[in-house]
Parts: C-alpha cells; structure tokens; sequence
C-alpha cells in the first residue's frame, strides 16, 4: 500500500483517478479547493477507509507525508481558466511551487498533469515532445497555456536543482463522466447540448481537428508514468492519435442520442488551434506499450448516460 496524495481530487480527472487508486489497494488524500471539482464526484468515496477528503487551495503551502503526489491541480476549461485569469496563472505556478517543495522534502515522487496545451496553435503536426510550441504568451489563453509551461520549467528545474523524483505528462483532450456540464469543453458542450435538444454550436467552420481520449485510457498512461523507470522523467504525452473534426464529433453524439438537434456556426475564439494530434511514440515505449483503448463512440455512450442521468 502507498500513501498518495492526488491534488485537484474532486475535479473530472482527479476523482476517478483517486478512485483508481483506492481500488489498486492504495491510501488516497484528495485534496480540492472546489473552484471547478465537486465533492459530489468523490462522495461515493467518503466511507471507504483509506480515503481522505481535504479542502486546500495549493496556492497555499501544504505539509503531509506521502510516497506520491499527483499534481492535477488547476481549472483546465477555457471557461473556468479564463473566469479568473491570475489564479489560474496562480495555480499552475505557485502550486507547482508548493508541490515540488513537498515533494524535496518528504522525498515523494510527484507527477504534473501538464497539457497539450503547452503546444499552442501547433505548426508542427502531430505534435511530439520534442517541439516547443506556438504560444502566445498575451492572448485569452495565455494564464492556462503559459502557466502550465512555466510549472513544466518549475518541475525540471527541481529535478536538476534538487533531485526532486519527477514525472511530467501532457494530457490530450480529454473526456468521460463527471465532467461538469457548464465547463465549456466541446464533448461536454455537445452532449448536453443534444440533450436537451438545442442547437449544437460549433466554433469555426467545424473542420478544425481534436484528438479525444476516454478517462479510463488517460488513467493508465498516468499510473504507468508514475511507476515508470527511474531516470525517465518525461515529459510524455498521454492521448489519442486519432483525429476527428469537431463537425465529425457534433454529427456522432447527434446520433447517439437521437437529438432533433442543429448544428450552427458561431465565430472561432482567438488562438483556438486548429489541429491538435499527439503523437505518442515515447508512450508506446516507455509506458509497456501504452496507447488508448477505448473506441470514441463506446466512451461517448458511458458518457451520454452519465449526463442524461444528471439533466434528469
């Protein structure tokens, strides 16, 4: 049994990653600030014994002894990052900060969810580790883009500094239930959309490409990561290489749920990229052969459900 700390643990990702965890026979300490998780993605949770709920915003110094910490906290929805801009920034750097020096000083091993987003709008494609991005380091985007790029520099400079036991992923979109119905993401937005038979709004002219992973594939990546070899510290990136446009996506979930739904157009945001695929060679290989399991519609269909139980 490990003691692992999983910050961001009421979120989308974090609660089913505390649950994962606790299943594989582990003490999980969840710690959540609730600005964008929910206690009620973890309340199923509560009674299991070695399950820890803890309010904390990890802007703020936090003391416990673990083995592992994984670092996933941080509003990762244009909706909510953009909501408060420098605490999102905040987030990402000052709790990177907080985490890392727990880390040195416990001697734990720490993971950083970091993201695609560190890519940009990407003149590279598919994208691999190796490219350093087309950010713009002014724009909407830039407190969560350039926040989660700086706690990246953070994570390898401790490592090189202070020997800090590191791990860095960069997560692809993602999706699966307990995602928030209002967090603004494209699955999320279409489903619910669809639900409740509204129009479907697509930014753009709908050609512009994603790459969309199921929770339970990302959860493997990230285990896998966090137990790799010492010596690999990453960063890798975790998600699926096939490529859908967004009009492929809106036209999927419309039959699926059987929605009288319409599509309509509504203008691209700024700096919204245009293409985003990984390529997820380092994966494969550092990860035993790691790639996505789970077909889109099949992760679509739990997906559905989890929200049309929700919408009632």
């Amino acid at each position: 049994m490990k003691r692992i700390l999983v910050t961001g643990g009421a979120g989308f990702i974090g609660s089913h990653l505390c649950e994962r965890l606790l299943n594989e026979g582990n003490e999980v300490i969840c710690l959540d600030n609730y600005f964008t998780g929910s206690k009620t993605n973890v309340v199923h949770l509560m009674d299991h014994p070695y399950f820890e709920l803890i309010r904390h915003d990890v802007t703020h110094p936090f003391f416990i002894e673990v083995d592992q910490i994984y670092n996933l906290a941080c509003p990762a929805s244009p909706v909510h990052y953009q909501y408060n801009p420098i605490k999102t920034i905040k987030t990402s750097v000052m709790g990177a900060i907080n985490m890392l020096g727990l880390a040195k000083r416990i001697k734990a091993r720490i993971l950083q969810a970091s993201t695609s987003e560190v890519y940009g709008d990407p003149i590279v494609h598919p994208q691999k580790e190796s490219y350093w991005g087309n950010v713009n380091p002014i724009g909407q985007r830039s407190c969560y883009d350039e926040g989660k790029r700086c706690a990246e520099t953070l994570f390898m400079d401790y490592r090189l500094q202070n020997n800090v036991d590191i791990k860095i992923i960069r997560i692809f979109n993602t999706y699966g239930p307990h995602m928030n119905p209002n967090d603004g993401r494209v699955v999320s937005n279409f489903i619910v959309q669809a639900l409740k038979g509204e129009d479907i709004t697509i930014y753009g002219d709908g050609t512009q490409t994603r790459s969309f992973q199921y929770v339970d594939d990302l959860l493997e990546g990230m285990i896998r990561m966090m137990n790799s070899r010492d010596g690999f510290w990453g960063p890798v990136n975790v998600g699926n290489p096939i490529e859908f446009t967004m009009l492929e996506l809106a036209e999927l979930v419309i039959k699926l749920t059987n929605s009288k739904s319409k599509i309509i157009h509504l203008p691209l945001p700024q700096d919204d990229p245009t293409q985003r695929q990984p390529d997820i060679t380092l994966a494969k290989k550092e990860l035993n052969g790691w790639e996505p399991k789970v077909k889109l519609e099949q992760g679509l269909v739990k997906t559905i459900q989890y929200f049309d139980g929700l919408l009632g």
